[in-house]
């Protein structure tokens, strides 16, 4: 991998300024240094609950092109494309993996998230949903789970049957929610889901007690994996209407300081009637979208993400304070650029077809007086060229750099005034982007980036 440097601020392009001057005139690179890193091993897995369905006790068993049942434990290969990882499935338990979320408590721990289990509606229903309270040692290198919370629905609250319909305990699973973004809360979490897409809660022991459907201008969000979306039954009669694609839903989902207000920033763009996506400037365009906590109704105020040339979707969102906030963007690459495969369109199981390039974080503001027009980009770091002068990384081989160079990157919050945590969704075990061959852990870091976090 070339190395790059990284110096003071500079401009490396430009984003035209939208009318009303709400983007950023110019993109600016901000350093980044690594102070410390914790890694929990891609294969760790936990028991289902005691009073688990006996189908939840193993997981993985529908993960073929063809989702046949596969009962016999580790005998389907974990593939990245054309790459064979080191992790089979079905496994003997639930997997702690997809993190793709996080939160900075007061007391020093984290809350995050795995997703809907195995990248699908149609091949998770036997992964459960869990939250995973974390704790760090950033000294010894160690990652430790300290609780997790199994996420049911006792009361019937979801709008639709769930998997676990006939059982007394009907713990949700990745069929039922793709939960993606977490913001814990005094009585328990709002979750941001990609299927309906939805906002939901659950209360302290991850029992559901709202899902809310999602509108904006006045009109529904559906993804082709809402309940509401229903096959014609007339092959002549045209397709069912969604307006946002299959894995666009909540990506991100951040809180105001004072807790009165949620934004949920969708992963993917909004589809107009004419078939073309929203846009800003002519850069693809996110939604991101105020939620009243109080009333538990949009506020109909929005914003447009603009996607930066190289940005295909989102992967996490964080308020830094009453106006900035942190967003993950990122490409579809996975993979180290010293391992190219001579030909992208012929995949091959010893090197990287589509390597990293784009993966970012940026500061952006939000005012009320850009309200349904772009945010303000102020700046990004690089996640692919992050100094480690200290040598503080367990993962990386480039001298003096830390880079991630996974397809996706689904964690980032602040810490204090010049730490962030960030961290990798590793997609268990069908991500391989540190190696060809092996599937990617849970990386979690703390970066130093005062001059970033106060940028203007």
């Amino acid at each position: 991998m070339t190395k790059f440097l990284l110096a003071a601020p500079v401009v490396i392009g430009a984003l035209a300024a939208l009318i009303g001057g709400s983007a950023s005139a110019d993109d600016k690179v901000f350093p980044a240094k690594l102070t410390g890193q914790a890694i929990l091993p891609a294969n760790t897995v936990v028991p289902a609950p005691a009073d688990a369905p006996a189908f939840l006790k193993t997981s993985g068993k529908f993960t073929t092109a063809d989702r046949k049942r596969t009962e016999a434990l580790g005998t389907l290969p974990g593939k990245d494309g054309a790459r064979v990882t080191d992790v089979k499935l079905p496994l003997d338990g639930q997997p702690i993996q997809g993190f793709s979320g996080i939160k900075t408590m007061a007391d020093g721990t984290f809350w995050t998230l795995s997703d809907n289990g195995f990248g699908g509606k149609s091949n998770s229903s036997d992964a459960m949903l869990f939250l995973h309270q974390m704790k760090f040692d950033w000294a010894a290198n160690k990652a430790e789970v300290v609780k997790n919370v199994f996420l049911s629905d006792p009361n019937k609250i979801a709008p639709f049957p769930i998997v676990t319909e006939a059982s007394e305990t009907r713990y949700l699973t990745g069929a039922d929610f793709d939960i993606e973004s977490i913001q814990p809360v005094a009585d328990g979490f709002w979750l941001g889901d990609e299927f309906g897409p939805y906002l939901i809660k659950v209360d302290g022991q991850g029992r559901l007690t709202d899902v809310v459907a999602t509108t904006v201008d006045g009109k529904p969000v559906t993804s082709p994996d809402s309940p509401l979306v229903q096959l014609q039954a007339n092959p002549a009669a045209k397709a069912p209407v969604f307006n946002v694609k299959r894995s666009g839903g909540y990506e991100g989902l951040a809180m105001s300081k004072d807790g009165a207000k949620l934004y949920g920033l969708l992963e993917g763009p909004l589809y107009k009637e004419d078939g073309k996506v929203e846009d800003a400037e002519g850069l693809t365009a996110l939604r991101v979208i105020e939620f009243d906590v109080a009333s538990k109704k949009w506020t109909g105020r929005s914003w447009l993400y603009p996607l930066s040339k190289g940005g295909e979707a989102i992967g996490d969102f964080n308020m830094i304070d009453a106006t900035t906030a942190l967003v993950i963007e990122r490409d579809n690459g996975a993979g180290t650029t010293d391992k190219p495969c001579a030909d992208p369109a012929k995949p091959e199981p010893t090197c990287f077809n589509a390597p990293a390039k784009h993966k970012r974080v940026y500061k952006i503001e939000m005012t009320d007086a850009n309200v349904g027009k772009a945010v303000r980009k102020i700046g990004y770091i690089d996640l692919m060229n992050i100094q480690d002068p200290d040598n503080k990384k367990k993962a990386g081989s480039v001298a003096g750099v830390y880079d991630m160079p996974f397809v996706t990157i689904e964690n980032v919050d602040v810490i204090d005034a010049t730490h962030i945590i960030i961290g990798n969704d590793n997609n268990l075990p069908f991500s391989a982007g540190r190696a060809v061959d092996k599937a990617d852990n849970n990386e979690f870091s703390v970066l130093e980036v005062g001059e970033f976090l106060a940028a203007k």
